[in-house]
């Protein structure tokens, strides 16, 4: 089980910079952050500390109480978010506005990271954690933008999958057009994607790689 935050953790996340995520505390405070995953240490010079897209959420979280009726426990198992890459279990239906909640910053999360990681800040590319966690940083981009993952045992949404390309994801949707609508998502997002055809079976899917440039 998560520990909770201390009361020194909870004011120090939430006087970070409301923009950029910056941290200013002790270097104890902030290596304790470090090590629970809601902050990061930046690579250059002067090393200052950012929010994580979980300490994100975590700022977020105590900004926003919970609506009436949805459930307490984060959406995602052992509270920690985790995109849907397609073929998990339905939620439950009231889980609804705190899983658009929890997506919409992660992804604001993860356009710092990218600002903060990236050599030039770029936030239109990937970062180098999106291209060591390619599936979670694909699906991630597909949901933020409001496509559907497939349920399991349905056909009704999308699904990355992993493939022999050690830079490369494959996105499956039902139908030609939604397959077409992903691809100028990750494009948007940062990705290249691009239609194929597997020789077996004839399915249509989506090969996607973050652009480098």
């Amino acid at each position: 089980m998560t520990r909770p935050l201390t009361a020194a953790q909870r004011r120090l996340i939430e006087a970070a910079d409301p923009e950029t995520g910056r941290l200013k505390g002790s270097e104890a405070q902030l290596t304790a952050l470090v090590k629970r995953g809601l902050a990061f240490r930046h690579p250059r010079p002067p090393h200052d500390h950012f929010l994580t897209p979980a300490g994100h959420r975590a700022r977020e979280a105590r900004a926003e109480p919970p609506e009436p009726d949805e459930p307490q426990t984060p959406a995602s198992t052992g509270g920690v978010f985790t995109a849907r890459v397609g073929g998990e279990p339905a939620p439950p239906a009231a889980e609804g506005a705190a899983r658009a909640r929890e997506v919409r910053s992660a992804w604001q999360g993860m356009l710092e990271l990218r600002r903060m990681t990236n050599a030039d800040a770029s936030t239109d590319r990937p970062c180098a954690w999106e291209r060591t966690h390619l599936a979670q940083a694909a699906a991630l981009a597909l949901e933020a933008a409001g496509h559907r993952p497939a349920e399991a045992e349905g056909e009704d949404g999308y699904r990355v999958r992993e493939t022999p390309q050690p830079d490369a994801v494959a996105v499956y949707a039902p139908d030609a057009d939604a397959l077409r609508a992903c691809a100028r998502t990750l494009e948007g997002a940062g990705w290249q994607a691009g239609e194929h055809t597997e020789p077996r079976t004839r399915r249509r899917y989506v090969l996607a790689s973050p652009r480098r440039v």
